[in-house]
């Protein structure tokens, strides 16, 4: 199959305006408003591969020498791997000695006096007040002159945290390959394509082929720039967060946030492509004595809602917890080291074994979720437009 510039562009508008959609959309849900209540259970922004490599790596304190992740000297490793898949107002390069090398990401604060923006580099780790702000375990909160937390202050943190930064990362990248197929398409016009245009015509034919036409019928489409869409950006972000270097290892697709976007995408479709016959199901449930309505119909309209929770909670609980195992096996070699050091590089050759393996099985599941999200849409889209042969003498 040689597809034209034309139909090449037919797939890449949608592409662009769904992803800047989405970009923007988890842009605004992650920076919601606070009232400076500094939640305990918030996760602190440090990278926990640089800290699993350090046995519990120091960071900076007052003093410049505070031991994070670690009690009594002591690795504790659940903190270290939530720390992990939690979002940082910085982005953690690597650890040399006692000194954190880190890009500073822009701090956007909107309260009462207007919006204030600087680069989180202005808090030291969270040890330092800019601008009447300083970061907690993670969290921006507002203080008061003499350094206690303002607790009637109220803003809205507005700040390019590390999965946002990431998440327009994994956009441009996303974008510059659609683009480039293109063109190469355009140049190559009458041949077979090859290399990395093979591959993105192989996904294309596959999400056709195999998703939407099975699942939505004749309709498929009205519907397949959305269904390329998820795929692609749900697969790129999910082999993003494999890596462990800049640009990789943001938990994106781990955050419930952008998670919730891509499902309420989903629902709003579906919803507003909605016949009269996928309507009547829910409201008037066809071959049931209407006395029984009160009880379906309810029924049905949790059903509907649900859809998008399912959707949502599937793909992040999936990759954070491929995160989680990952991090777990690493973590078995310090915490069997600290006990005794023999023990800890007996385990680490079991660990390293399994961390290995758990690496390429998650290059499976970063696949698969991109396509059970891709095709749990479909057929969500499917019963949407399916069109109902009802027994009106019935």
């Amino acid at each position: 199959m040689q597809p034209n510039k034309r139909k090449i562009s037919k797939y890449l508008i949608p592409v662009f305006l769904l992803l800047i959609c989405v970009a923007y959309t988890s842009y605004s849900v992650l920076g919601q408003e606070h009232h400076a209540e500094v939640d305990t259970n918030s996760l602190a922004a440090e990278s926990a591969h640089a800290q699993l490599e350090n046995h519990g790596a120091t960071a900076h304190d007052a003093n410049k020498h505070e031991v994070v992740g670690a009690e009594n000297g002591k690795l504790d490793a659940g903190k270290l791997i939530m720390e992990h898949i939690a979002d940082a107002h910085d982005w953690h390069i690597a650890t040399i000695g006692h000194t954190h090398i880190s890009i500073p990401l822009p701090i956007i604060i909107k309260d009462d006096s207007g919006v204030k923006a600087f680069l989180s580099s202005k808090f030291e780790h969270g040890h330092e007040t800019y601008e009447g702000y300083r970061l907690e375990e993670g969290k921006i909160v507002a203080v008061n002159a003499d350094g206690s937390i303002n607790q009637e202050a109220s803003f809205y943190d507005l700040s390019i945290t590390k999965n946002v930064a990431s998440l327009f990362i994994s956009v441009f990248f996303l974008c510059w390959i659609m683009l480039s197929v293109a063109n190469r398409y355009n140049k190559n016009k009458g041949k077979a394509p090859k290399g990395l245009a093979n591959l993105i015509e192989t996904l294309i034919i596959f999400i056709r082929d195999e998703i939407a036409k099975p699942s939505i019928g004749p309709k498929y489409a009205k519907f397949l720039p959305y269904l390329l869409t998820i795929f692609f950006f749900i697969f790129i972000n999910n082999l993003f967060g494999l890596i462990p270097f800049f640009p990789g290892g943001a938990n994106v697709t781990g955050n419930i946030a952008v998670t919730m976007v891509l499902a309420l995408f989903t629902f709003v479709i579906t919803s507003v492509n909605g016949n009269k016959s996928y309507w009547g199901h829910i409201f008037m449930p066809p071959g049931v004595p209407k006395g029984l309505w009160i009880l379906l119909i309810p029924i049905e309209i949790i059903g509907m809602l649900n859809k998008p929770i399912v959707l949502m909670i599937r793909l992040f609980a999936n990759i954070t917890a491929g995160h989680i195992i990952i991090l777990g096996f690493l973590s078995l070699i310090f915490i069997f080291g600290a006990i005794n050091t023999s023990l800890g590089l007996g385990v680490s050759v079991l660990s390293v074994a399994f961390t290995t393996f758990m690496n390429f099985l998650e290059l499976l599941v970063a696949f698969l979720q991109a396509y059970v999200f891709t095709l749990l849409s479909a057929l969500y889209f499917g019963s949407a437009v399916e069109e109902h042969a009802h027994e009106e003498h019935h």
